[in-house]
């Protein structure tokens, strides 16, 4: 089934580039205000380390980019709900058969290194 929003290449405008841009400075700039606030008391460099944050995602997701991610996760979350999932008998089966296969797996690998040990040391180089 096809999704609501059609997969369209978009050409990003000046305003959108300018919004990113100042979404990045906002991140710098919270982050250059922590460590020069630093006579400061901690709630207060850490409360104006979320503002600016906020105000820098805040900027994120006006911006074209933010919108296709707020469309991305809300077409994940429709996708999500049309999921079937298996009943717990299925599950467990599954999951038994998956613990099973790996067992022997690893069995199998051990006897092939073993093998591999005993004839590379014992019988071509006579180590042990």
């Amino acid at each position: 089934m096809a999704t609501t929003n059609p997969q369209v290449e978009t050409v990003s405008s000046g305003a959108d580039k300018a919004k990113l841009a100042f979404a990045g400075v906002l991140v710098v700039g919270a982050v250059a205000a922590f460590y020069l606030l630093a006579a400061q008391p901690l709630w207060m460099r850490v409360a104006v380390l979320l503002v600016l944050l906020a105000a820098a995602v805040g900027v994120f997701f006006v911006s074209e980019m933010g919108k296709q991610l707020i469309a991305f996760g809300q077409d994940s979350v429709n996708e999500t709900k049309k999921v079937v999932w298996p009943a717990r008998k299925e599950a467990m089966q599954m999951t038994a058969y998956v613990f099973a296969f790996v067992l022997v797996m690893a069995l199998f690998l051990w006897l092939t290194d073993k093998t591999l040990e005993w004839a590379l040391y014992d019988l071509i180089l006579g180590w042990r």
